[in-house]
């Protein structure tokens, strides 16, 4: 009877297993949880990787370049009345670019890569021009996929989107 007593009795050494073991599934659990709303796509409308509704298309000026930030891309109003998107990796190493509205340019600050308002590169290392996301206007209103950046080698007309 005094054997199982002994047993049955929680013991200093039998409490911090315990306590250790409770405290490592806590952590698994977390560490799984974490994990799993990491691989979570994010689609969120109006961010990047969606559609960003830009505005009207009348409050975009022509020969005007407006950044937006959390879409990642410039919207290009350009002279001939059309809109074009361009994301705002440069095309060399993926360094953020600038627009230079007092040069009329696009800059790469890691590299001194120079892009004009079409987003043609105009000083190398860059290989080619900025990428493009689609561009659609419905109703008066321009909306820019995120979705999936779209490679080319220069500017052409055909790019530009018009209302």
């Amino acid at each position: 009877m005094n054997d199982r007593k002994k047993q049955e009795q929680l013991t200093r050494r039998n409490f911090l297993k315990m306590g250790i073991g409770a405290l490592g599934a806590v952590a698994l659990l977390e560490i799984t949880g974490v994990s799993l709303l990491y691989m979570q796509p994010r689609s969120v409308e109006g961010a990047f990787g969606g559609i960003v509704e830009a505005g009207r298309v009348a409050s975009f000026p022509l020969s005007s370049v407006t950044e937006f930030v959390n879409g990642r891309f410039y919207l290009i109003r350009a002279e001939e009345d059309g809109f074009l998107a361009v994301y705002h990796r440069c095309t060399h190493l993926g360094c953020t670019v600038n627009w230079q509205a007092n040069e009329n340019r696009f800059f790469c600050p890691c590299h001194a890569s120079e892009f004009d308002i079409h987003g043609d590169v105009q000083n190398p290392p860059a290989p080619r021009a900025l990428d493009t996301f689609a561009v659609a206007i419905e109703d008066g209103i321009v909306y820019v996929d995120t979705s999936g950046p779209q490679k080319r080698g220069e500017f052409a007309a055909e790019q530009l989107v018009y209302a």
